[in-house]
């Protein structure tokens, strides 16, 4: 068996799907899209512009996604996040400062643990970007 991530753009972030691949995709090396199917004219869900089903990796982590049209009661929620760890300080504060850029929202600083300790490592923070995906970001022991 294996497991995956799936992401499901409904509401507002419907037809934000590819954009969003396209964003992650160019903040982690060995990173790519996959593959992108849209819906066909006049399949239920969606309209051929939208993201039916797509493949991507993440420094070569596979993820799914796709975005439907129809009025889902849900959406995204900080309470799944996706989790990443890094040795590298640096790079850690520039995935930082990209993820919350263009209306992304800090939902716990980036911060040493000088101020306190979470308990995950050296430096930790919380966001969600601007298409409602919550990171956690964290700088390993």
């Amino acid at each position: 068996m294996k497991t995956t991530t799936f992401l499901t753009f409904v509401g507002d972030q419907c037809g934000k799907a590819k954009e969003a691949m396209e964003f992650y995709t160019s903040l982690f090396p060995n990173s790519e899209i996959k593959s992108i199917t849209h819906y066909a004219p006049g399949e239920g869900g969606g309209t051929p512009e939208l993201v039916k089903y797509g493949v991507f990796t993440l420094d070569g982590a596979e993820y799914r996604v796709s975005e439907s049209s129809y009025a889902h009661k849900w959406g995204f929620t900080p309470g799944v996040s996706l989790f990443v760890e890094s040795n590298s300080e640096e790079d850690l504060d520039v995935l930082f400062e990209k993820l919350v850029a263009n209306d992304g929202m800090v939902m716990v600083p980036l911060d040493n643990y000088e101020t306190g300790d979470y308990g995950f490592g050296k430096k930790f923070g919380w966001v969600q970007d601007k298409y409602g995906i919550s990171w956690q970001v964290n700088l390993e022991d």
